[in-house]
């Protein structure tokens, strides 16, 4: 009896044990949620305030944009050092709306790929004379140098950080794809047009702009060649990707729709094949476009460029044309040569928008013909 009642104490005491244990560990949880939710109150109310602050401070000093900003006019970011693989990131972005949020006045974007001086600038500034809203002017030099201008010229602040480029290697392309990615970045500018320093304008400027502003087409040299000099350049290790028999030859100074200079700019496979494989003898900038054009967009490209260079005296390059070829009757010849060629699917003798190759010997003559000949 006595062993009984004994156990019977036993057992209450530990379940006095157990319960006063459960009863500290529940008042402990309490407490520490407690404690735990004042802890996380304060962090939250710290770090809302720190950041509070720092968005004041930040959109203290952001300026509202202007008419010119929101007319995605990026003139403000041509001296931005972007590696190449972001700019044509940016670049390569196409809205999915159709509708402009600003007045969009289509644009021609006037690319200058060129060694140093631009001798021609006081022709092109002539030619550019009372049309400011309807161009715009970018400049790829070799690294150092940098162009002296007015700050009332067109050409001021058009130049665009460069690279090292070396005239038959594929740093040539890299230059023109990197002007093209400048030049996308101005969602206004719709017609894109490759040129050098020794390149002048035949027609004047409402000339140009209303023949590439309302093609059809681009105007990209694109042809094969079965010699050594098209096909002989072909690397067998660029198939099954690249066939020879999609391999084209062409000059490099193309004009190009904003559609097929978005999609230059954003191909990585088929650029970087030509990068690997297309090495000297075999030049990147009289192939590449070329054939990218032929594989996929030949149907919106008209197979001709609109640059006029004289290769009648042979070699690898065109012959220069110095003041003494300067004269009223040469230039007339340059606009009406008696060639015909396709315009929006019509004939016309209307082929060559630009010349080259003119010394700077060239320019004073020139000048003195601009009004009377080429109407600028």
């Amino acid at each position: 009896m006595k062993s009984t009642t004994v156990d019977r104490h036993i057992g209450l005491l530990n379940l006095a044990k157990t319960l006063s244990f459960i009863v500290v560990f529940v008042a402990g949880v309490v407490v520490g949620m407690t404690a735990s939710s004042q802890i996380n109150r304060y962090f939250v109310s710290q770090t809302k305030l720190y950041f509070y602050n720092n968005m004041n401070n930040h959109f203290s000093n952001v300026q509202i944009p202007n008419h010119a900003s929101r007319n995605c006019t990026s003139k403000m970011n041509l001296t931005n050092r972007l590696p190449d693989m972001e700019l044509f990131w940016r670049a390569s972005m196409v809205p999915k709306r159709t509708e402009f949020p600003f007045k969009r006045v289509p644009k021609v974007a006037f690319m200058f790929l060129t060694r140093g001086p631009l001798p021609m600038i006081p022709l092109w500034e002539r030619f550019f004379e009372g049309h400011r809203e309807y161009f715009s002017i970018y400049v790829h030099a070799l690294p150092g140098f940098e162009l002296n201008v007015s700050t009332d010229s067109v050409f001021y602040e058009s130049q665009i950080p460069s690279k090292m480029v070396r005239w038959g290697t594929v740093a040539l392309a890299d230059a023109e794809r990197r002007l093209l990615a400048n030049a996308l970045l101005d969602f206004s500018n719709q017609r894109f047009i490759l040129l050098s320093e020794s390149c002048i304008p035949i027609y004047n400027f409402r000339t140009v702009y209303k023949y590439l502003i309302n093609s059809d087409h681009s105007f990209v040299d694109s042809y094969d060649d079965p010699s050594r000099y098209g096909r002989g350049r072909y690397n067998r290790n660029m198939m099954p990707d690249i066939t020879l028999q999609q391999w084209r030859k062409g000059s490099q100074w193309f004009e190009l729709s904003r559609e097929l200079a978005v999609n230059i700019v954003a191909d990585i496979r088929y650029y970087t094949i030509f990068r690997k494989y297309c090495k000297p003898s075999c030049y990147p900038d009289e192939h590449y476009i070329q054939t990218f054009l032929n594989m996929f967009y030949g149907s919106l490209n008209a197979n001709r460029s609109v640059t006029w260079v004289d290769w009648s005296m042979g070699g690898p390059h065109p012959a220069t044309l110095e003041a003494g070829n300067i004269t009223q009757g040469f230039i007339q010849r340059l606009r009406n040569n008696g060639t015909e060629c396709r315009y929006n699917s019509e004939k016309t003798s209307v082929c060559y928008l630009f010349a080259r190759k003119f010394a700077p010997s060239a320019l004073e003559p020139l000048l003195n013909l601009t009004s009377k000949v080429m109407e600028y």
